[in-house]
This record gives structure tokens, sequence and C-alpha cells, in this order.
């Protein structure tokens, strides 16, 4: 296995290649990463259409952004991989790497599929909840797959014009 190599300099997220090495090294651990039983590890391992492949600065954090024909009828943008596994909190990357999806498709649905069996859930008010960083982000529950993993989407919030909280009032005597 290679090593990942930080970037060292900068921080937040960085664009890389599908099949960057040092991405591959953290998607590996990822839940969802499928290992072909006779050993292969293709070069490329985002998928096919159109993709944003993130990692953080430091190596701490991935994320795969994919528009693409969905076989199951999803429409947007899917975020087809996001592994933190250290830095900021995983809420605070994931909106941020929200903004960079809608830097590229602006106004596109993201959506997300979270396998309730794949990943352990986090209790909330005595409840389970699978992808939890996505709720904190703002997204919501939109189905279930045929194969039962948990569908989730969020919209981009409108821009809203002629936003006056900034405007200084002064009172003429």
């Amino acid at each position: 296995m290679k090593a990942v190599q930080p970037f060292l300099i900068g921080s937040g997220w960085m664009e890389l290649k599908d099949g960057d090495d040092s991405v591959r090294t953290i998607f590996d651990r990822h839940y969802s990463r499928y290992h072909y039983k006779d050993g292969r590890t293709p070069k490329l391992f985002a998928g096919p259409g159109f993709k944003i492949v993130l990692m953080t600065a430091d190596a701490g954090a991935i994320c795969v952004w994919r528009k693409f024909i969905s076989m199951d009828n999803q429409d947007g943008v899917s975020c087809a991989v996001f592994r933190r596994e250290s830095g900021p909190a995983a809420s605070v990357l994931l909106s941020e790497a929200m903004g960079i999806a809608w830097d590229r498709w602006p106004g596109e649905r993201l959506y997300t599929y979270v396998d309730p069996f794949g990943v352990p859930p986090t209790m909330r008010a005595g409840r389970p909840t699978w992808g939890h960083c996505f709720y904190q982000c703002g997204w919501k529950f939109a189905g279930l797959t045929s194969k039962r993993l948990h569908i989730l989407e969020v919209f981009q919030p409108k821009q809203t014009t002629g936003n006056h909280q900034n405007e200084i009032t002064e009172d003429w005597e």
C-alpha cells in the first residue's frame, strides 16, 4: 500500500485527479470500497461521469462528487464518497465540499446513499441516525433504494438579494 503524502502547504479542500494514490489510500478504508477477489485495483476509482475528487491539504478527509446517469433514477450530483479521518468536524468539511459542488454545478440537487448496515449509527435523541454529518448540514431523508440504502438529499439555498442587514442607519436631529 502506498502512503498518503499530505500537501504540507495550504488548508481546506484541494481538487485532485481520479486515480490519485493519496486519495485512493483513504478511499480504500471507506466502508463502500469494493475489493476485487482477484486483487485487482483499477487506476480510476470514482466511477464514470463528470466528477470532482477532493482531499484536504492535511490528507485527513476525502470527498468525491459525481454527476452521472443514475441507475435508480436519481437526479443531481452524487456525493459518492465522503470520509473524514482527522481535521475539522465532518459537518464543517462536508459543508465546504457542498459549496465546491455547487460552484461547479449551480442549483443542482445533491444526494448520497448511506448503508445502515455498513456504518454505525449516531444516537440522537435516543434514536439511531445514519449519516449524521449530512443531517447537520441540512440534508433530508429522501427514501430507500431497492437495496435498502438510505437516500439523503439537499438543495442549494436560494440566494437572497437586497439584504439590508448590514445597512447603517443614522438618526438625524
